[in-house]
């Protein structure tokens, strides 16, 4: 455990649910935790037991949180616990914090198989919507001019970006075509216990984390995490964003939530120390934000800064968070004056504090 850990509690140990099983929070609340073909190779979903509110009357169910990406072995897991763990009981709303494949990838197999619907924020859902149907702009081509832009020629490279032209389609097929709004702060009940949505930036459009005050529990999607930093990022539709300090201000909206709140991350292990956690990511940003000024003493592209901040062999689907990742700290400092921003003669922008 990394001394950065070792501040944290993470009161249910090593436990971590296989594929296929749960393991009960609390009474009502169950975990379950599906694979994902990357070097992030898990996420956590969410069932909490639930009687809702239909046109023809309640109906007892589950509400899940969160769905997978669209693949076999996800989908199998899913079976297993339909058929093993519900108690005979259906899925009866189905709840995606946000638009990333692993969290919206099988919703609307979910939503259609129980015929449950969807919540979400209408920024998620737009997106999600948007990139499912390849829309200029948010499609895998308008990477390649953009990541150009900021630096990047390494061609195999590119080549490999370019392979990735309907990535999100393959792990998101299709999104339901209606849906329930989630907003900031709305409260609604999931199981007779009431639920806040507290709404975050950055990471993407309008995340949506849940928190119950009876539970002292909250779901926090991507947005508070254990062990690494969420990742916060410029992207082609948005070319301008300053990701970073969205996310940052997003942290403060926790604040008021009891320091022993159960932390359920979708990746990583339930922990507590929520103001611990949120002053590392805090004090990791302004490390990063320091060493990248450094390196803006000569003119920098965000390809340039990508090294600085991530000293490894990257493959392509970790190059696109991480230059995109290195952009929004470029453009945090740009944006409050630290940094310089020219487009060369070579049509590469770069940043300098001069």
């Amino acid at each position: 455990m990394n001394p950065l850990e070792s501040q944290l509690e993470y009161p249910l140990g090593d436990t971590l649910p296989e594929p296929g099983a749960v393991h009960e929070i609390a009474p009502g609340l169950l975990w379950l935790r599906m694979g994902l073909p990357f070097a992030l190779n898990h996420i956590n979903l969410w069932l909490l037991e639930d009687t809702f509110e239909t046109e023809t009357g309640p109906v007892r169910g589950w509400t899940a949180i969160d769905c997978g990406i669209a693949s076999d072995a996800t989908r199998a897991a899913w079976e297993t616990i339909f058929a093993t763990r519900l108690r005979g009981l259906p899925i009866v709303r189905v709840i995606a914090t946000h638009c990333h494949p692993d969290h919206v990838g099988l919703a609307d197999w979910l939503c259609t198989r129980w015929q449950a619907p969807l919540w979400m924020t209408t920024g998620e859902y737009a997106f999600a919507r948007m990139m499912c149907a390849s829309l200029p702009g948010v499609d895998g081509s308008a990477m390649l001019p953009h990541f150009r832009r900021h630096g990047l020629a390494d061609a195999a490279m590119l080549e490999k970006l370019g392979e990735r032209k309907n990535y999100y389609q393959s792990l998101v097929p299709s999104v339901p075509s209606a849906y329930r709004r989630l907003r900031d702060n709305q409260v609604f009940a999931i199981g007779g216990r009431d639920w806040r949505v507290i709404t975050g930036f950055g990471h993407s459009p309008e995340h949506a984390a849940l928190y119950c005050a009876e539970l002292n529990v909250l779901i926090s999607g991507d947005m508070v995490l254990p062990r690494i930093s969420t990742n916060v990022s410029v992207f082609a539709i948005e070319p301008e964003a300053n990701s970073v300090q969205q996310y940052l201000d997003s942290l403060a909206k926790y604040g008021d939530l009891p320091d022993d709140t159960l932390i359920l991350p979708s990746h990583g292990k339930p922990f507590r120390g929520l103001h611990t956690r949120i002053t590392q990511l805090r004090d990791h940003h302004a490390a990063r934000l320091a060493e990248v000024v450094d390196a803006c003493a000569t003119p920098q592209s965000a390809a340039d800064i990508v090294p600085v901040m991530f000293p490894r062999s990257l493959d392509a689907h970790q190059l696109t968070f991480a230059l995109g990742e290195a952009l929004a700290h470029l453009h945090m400092l740009w944006l409050d004056g630290t940094l310089h921003r020219a487009l060369g003669s070579d049509g590469i922008i770069r940043f300098t504090t001069k």
